[in-house]
């Protein structure tokens, strides 16, 4: 391929480190894993295009396995990981892993199948969490304020 990106064992096409990531700083990448087929489209289709209108537009990397999630967030490039807590395997599990082996991690936010899971996403250490069935209003507006706050510059202090 010669736009930079890598195609995994399982299809899927990733962004090559920063060369992914240099050749379109206009788009903000989210890595979406679940398991299950109807989740993630029913992700996609709620995240849609542009999450807001002071974001760039969102392209949404779509896996179904473990291994894809962790050859697509070693390529680099992902801005975001979506991660279904009710997969198989889970994605509070592959969370808690993500943040041990990978420096820096993008901001991770997990999905879980009840409120009262909230405790796990804790400690899976995820930067943020969402309860099963998706919100078409709730999700949108969650991503888009990870998003902000990692693209917030803080300015440097005087010296």
């Amino acid at each position: 391929m010669t736009d930079g990106a890598q195609q995994t064992k399982h299809g899927e096409q990733t962004p090559s480190g920063e060369q992914g990531r240099a050749a379109d700083e206009s788009q903000l990448t989210i890595l979406l894993y679940s398991s299950d087929r109807t989740v993630r489209e029913n992700i996609r289709f709620t995240l849609g295009r542009k999450l807001a209108d002071d974001l760039p537009p969102i392209r949404v990397l779509e896996v179904a396995t473990q291994p894809a999630v962790l050859t697509a967030m070693d390529a680099g490039g992902i801005d975001l990981a979506l991660l279904d807590g009710e997969a198989v395997p889970g994605g509070i599990g592959m969370c808690r892993q993500l943040k041990d082996e990978i420096f820096p991690c993008p901001p991770i936010m997990v999905l879980t199948g009840r409120r009262d899971d909230a405790w796990l996403a804790t400690w899976s250490r995820a930067d943020g969490v969402v309860p099963h069935p998706v919100d078409p209003i709730r999700l949108p507006e969650a991503v888009a304020t990870m998003l902000r706050s990692v693209r917030a510059v803080v300015p440097a202090s005087p010296a």
